[in-house]
């Protein structure tokens, strides 16, 4: 092999060449392998929707992540079809036969190979066109998308010439936070903390919507768009209030009922579920033995023997023990039905994920649309109550009765922890709740606060 430098030289430019002449080829395959990356995210976390926080139940991060990597790939499409448009001008394609592209894509495109006619790499190149196109419309061309990322510029690629004519996009500035209800659309934004008070703003905004043309329009549709969420905000609160609450008693007494009865009727079952119970069912029987000595004492009662007393006593330790068999196989059941009802109520959650965007929207709307008074009252009220000096004994008195109601032994040990922890931490939430949101958005209400509050 001849390995002198003129050679070296002329191989060098040769590849060189080589690699110019590919770049259209080379530029359309890297954008579209950036759009199979997209579609391959599409269909394996959103199910082959849009990556939209809508699509898939995601949290913060997670979505968050899902978005910096569709803005890469997005950005490796754009640059890209740039590139292949640009070297298109100068570089010659194999002749364009005017063949219909074909209408499906290939999800391996490395499958095909190299040596293809004119025809078959035309059709290969239109393929690839399509697909790219349609990856990347619903970030890009649909203003009204439910995607996580921002619009950005449009990509002119040669498909446009091949495809039907899309429908004109929607120069209607709603936001993306937009949920479809039975053909129709409701606007799910709420009001942005910002910079400026807003008071100003609203003014600001208000003179501009006077002097629009579309004012009306604009009002009625915001009008019809607050009465579709309000009504669906009220039917879903009560759909999570009645739902589980008639779950529960259906269960309660008609399958977790019968099944608990079955084993709590024989005779090696205990009696008392807990020793809270056994006391209580102790001092009560002590009580009524103290009455009736009492009641003989001072005369208000006839004298009984021995036997009778006994007899009484009995009676009444037997009585007893119905009543508490009874309120331990409750306690038993009020275990399996609620479990039953939280069942139903994290069905409802996973199973309405638009209805939930919708009322928070709503419950959006009711806060930050009271007055500042209205805010510092419903503030005061909320902190006193669970956090003020009296919040102590209103919390003893909810974790006893959640105690008594699972049939658990009280433990005064947790629930003087528990109160001398978790009304700390929700005094905390509401004051950075305060200081982080409301002090933007609304800061007479917080002068308002402070001044009712001293």
């Amino acid at each position: 092999m001849n390995t002198s430098p003129w050679n070296r030289i002329v191989k060098y430019l040769y590849s060189l060449h080589q690699w110019y002449r590919e770049t259209p080829e080379r530029a359309l395959e890297q954008a579209y392998d950036a759009a199979l990356a997209i579609k391959a995210i599409e269909d394996e976390h959103f199910g082959g929707q849009g990556i939209s926080e809508r699509s898939g139940n995601y949290g913060e991060s997670t979505l968050s992540y899902f978005k910096s990597e569709l803005q890469k790939y997005l950005k490796v499409i754009q640059t890209r079809m740039v590139e292949f448009n640009a070297s298109r001008s100068f570089l010659e394609l194999p002749e364009r036969v005017g063949a219909k592209p074909k209408t499906g894509y290939s999800a391996e495109p490395h499958q095909h190979g190299l040596h293809l006619n004119n025809k078959d790499r035309e059709s290969l190149i239109f393929e690839k066109l399509e697909f790219i196109d349609g990856v990347i419309d619903k970030y890009i061309n649909n203003s009204r998308s439910t995607a996580i990322v921002p619009v950005v510029s449009s990509v002119n690629v040669q498909a446009k010439s091949t495809r039907s004519s899309s429908s004109p996009p929607d120069n209607n500035k709603g936001s993306a936070n937009s949920v479809k209800i039975h053909d129709g659309e409701v606007d799910t934004n709420y009001e942005e903390v910002n910079l400026l008070p807003r008071s100003l703003l609203g003014t600001l905004n208000r003179i501009t919507k006077d002097l629009d043309p579309g004012a009306e329009k604009e009002v009625v549709k915001n009008f019809r768009n607050s009465k579709v969420k309000t009504i669906i905000s009220l039917r879903f609160i009560l759909l999570l209030i009645l739902v589980p609450l008639l779950t529960n008693q259906i269960s309660k007494n008609f399958i977790v009922g019968p099944v608990v009865e079955h084993f709590r009727g024989q005779e090696n079952a205990p009696l008392f579920i807990n020793v809270n119970l056994e006391e209580e069912a102790f001092q009560e029987l002590e009580r009524f033995e103290q009455r009736l000595k009492f009641e003989r004492l001072i005369g208000t009662a006839p004298s009984l023997s021995l036997e009778e007393t006994e007899k009484k006593i009995s009676e009444k330790a037997v009585e007893l023990a119905e009543e508490y068999r009874a309120e331990s196989g409750g306690a038993i059941k009020n275990i399996f039905a609620d479990l039953i009802s939280f069942m139903a109520f994290a069905a409802i959650i996973v199973t309405n994920k638009k209805e939930i965007e919708i009322l928070k929207s709503f419950m959006d709307d009711v806060i930050y649309g009271l007055s500042d008074s209205a805010k510092a009252f419903v503030i005061i009220l909320f902190t006193d109550v669970f956090v003020g000096f009296h919040s102590p004994h209103g919390w003893e008195v909810v974790l006893e009765g959640v105690s008594r109601h699972l049939g658990l032994p009280e433990n005064r040990q947790f629930i003087f922890l528990f109160i001398a922890t978790f009304p700390v931490i929700l005094d905390t939430v509401f004051k950075y709740w305060i200081f982080r949101y409301l002090n933007r958005s609304s800061p007479s209400a917080v002068a308002t606060y402070k001044n009712m509050n001293e």
